[in-house]
């Protein structure tokens, strides 16, 4: 029987800064809507203080997470051990996205300068934390990050990625919307 925690403490902070990948679930209100799940890498989440999570968000083709968090704020981040001793921890909360130029973006994504873009970031308020053993999930070893994401990024300017942004990550797969997409600064390009 997993275990409720009501802090992210030092012990349990260090542990989430050990894993190489973490999931991010989020569901639409409708009944009908698509349910999402997301694996995410690159070193890009961040534990904020006891109560609170941020992750630098890459971007994609897709937008799912960003489009359920703002229509309801559901969302809940899942990390598991694939080396050392088995441990799952899910933390559930309320999400939030910001995107460049909204108040409070510059200062968190300076934790993520290593990353080779960041689309947004999305905030969790934690609400509960919770453990559970992960005596089923297997062991891997960890080779590295892929370069791919990065080698993409680099082949594109500033111009051709917000203009990829404006086509794919408007609008999620149920039509909810995705990023608001303010214009680029053309000082920027």
């Amino acid at each position: 029987m997993g275990k409720a925690y009501q802090e992210i403490d030092e012990r349990i902070r260090r542990w989430v800064g050990q894993q190489k990948v973490f999931f991010v679930a989020t569901a639409p209100r409708a009944d009908d809507g698509l349910i999402n799940c997301s694996p995410k890498g690159m070193d890009a989440l961040r534990v904020v203080d006891e109560r609170t999570l941020v992750y630098g968000d890459i971007g994609g083709s897709g937008i799912e997470t960003v489009a359920h968090i703002r229509e309801n704020g559901r969302v809940v981040i899942m990390l598991c051990a694939f080396d050392g001793p088995p441990k799952i921890f899910r933390f559930y909360g309320q999400g939030r996205v910001l995107e460049p130029g909204d108040d409070g973006f510059a200062a968190l994504a300076e934790q993520f300068a290593h990353l080779p873009t960041i689309r947004n970031l999305v905030v969790v308020d934690v609400e509960l934390i919770r453990d559970s053993c992960g005596y089923g999930v297997p062991f891997y070893d960890y080779r590295g990050e892929r370069d791919s994401l990065t080698n993409w990024v680099q082949a594109k300017s500033q111009q051709e990625l917000a203009d990829y942004r404006r086509e794919k990550n408007a609008q999620s797969l149920d039509g909810l919307s995705g990023l608001r997409l303010k214009p680029l600064d053309k000082e920027a390009v």
